[in-house]
């Protein structure tokens, strides 16, 4: 190998595979815990270097250049390999702290993981855990997180998915709605109901048409794609909405209804990647979460 020809600096590399990225050199910025002069320097640095101009300024947007996407083509596999390095080293780690990135939707992320989390730090006080909460499917091999709670199965041959017990979900709506509308006393009756639901019912409707509840789009009155925001809807009396079983102990004002027919259940996987699973850190915090999955969840909260 010719090492004189390997002079390139991985700082800049980092910040221009960032921004490329991102977008944007503040929104690179954040993503690095860097700043954004500091960034810009580093491209200006990288251009100069190579004597190529990697972005153009479009207003206060960057675009990638020709010669940009070229280079940028060789970082990704390099930012892919640094990513795996840094897998490995996390891996070594034997001990039970350090910080811990879990992400899942914002209804898990509210309901369901701060009474895990203060079990967890009572059991390994030297962890620090960040949770992102979104409803995005984070990349777990770039190491957007280190954990992520999903309702589908990763297709990434290089990641470690366990199926824990299906959640189960249930219609819910706030006493003063049914007073005001009735209580449906049958499936069918629910055609007749507002709903409050996500913002894009095209994955929902055929969802709960395969169960024999058939709902039209122009049903869902107030929506959102954030779960909580969903719940406060629903305590507002602005409709029906579909509550997941058990994540938040107090619900004052709302009744589940049809309670006489069969739960509306949906898969759970808890995902690592492979070799972060060596890791005592990630481990602690993994089979955490999956024994709290053991235990029914004790209220319901609205599906984002």
């Amino acid at each position: 190998m010719n090492w004189q020809a390997v002079s390139f600096d991985w700082n800049q590399i980092r910040a221009f595979l960032a921004t490329a990225e991102e977008g944007s050199l503040s929104a690179a910025a954040r993503a690095l815990q860097s700043t954004q002069p500091t960034l810009g320097r580093q491209v200006a640095a990288l251009e100069q270097d190579l004597g190529v101009t990697l972005f153009e300024r479009a207003g206060r947007s960057l675009v990638i250049t020709s010669a940009g996407r070229d280079l940028l083509e060789h970082v990704q596999v390099m930012g892919d390999a640094a990513s795996r390095i840094s897998m490995v080293a996390a891996g070594q780690s034997q001990d039970v702290a350090g910080k811990v990135c879990i992400t899942a939707s914002d209804l898990f992320a509210a309901g369901f993981l701060p009474p895990v989390l203060m079990k967890l730090r009572k059991q390994a006080p030297g962890l620090i855990i960040d949770v992102v909460a979104s409803g995005r499917l984070e990349n777990l091999t770039r190491r957007d997180a280190d954990i992520a709670i999903r309702h589908v199965r990763p297709e990434q041959p290089d990641l470690i998915a366990r199926q824990l017990a299906d959640a189960q979900a249930g219609f819910y709506a706030a006493t003063e709605y049914l007073d005001r509308h009735g209580r449906p006393q049958t499936i069918a009756d629910l055609r007749h109901h507002d709903f409050v639901g996500p913002r894009d019912t095209a994955q929902m409707l055929p969802f709960l048409a395969g169960r024999g509840i058939h709902l039209t789009p122009d049903q869902f009155k107030a929506n959102s794609d954030n779960g909580v925001v969903m719940w406060e809807l629903i305590r507002a009396g602005l409709g029906i909405g579909i509550g997941l079983d058990g994540l938040w102990p107090d619900r004052p004002g709302i009744e589940q209804i049809l309670t006489s027919y069969d739960p509306i259940e949906f898969p759970i996987w808890l995902v690592t990647h492979r070799e972060l699973k060596t890791s005592r850190r990630i481990r602690t915090v993994f089979d955490a979460l999956a024994e709290a999955f053991q235990s029914p969840l004790a209220a319901p909260v609205s599906l984002g």
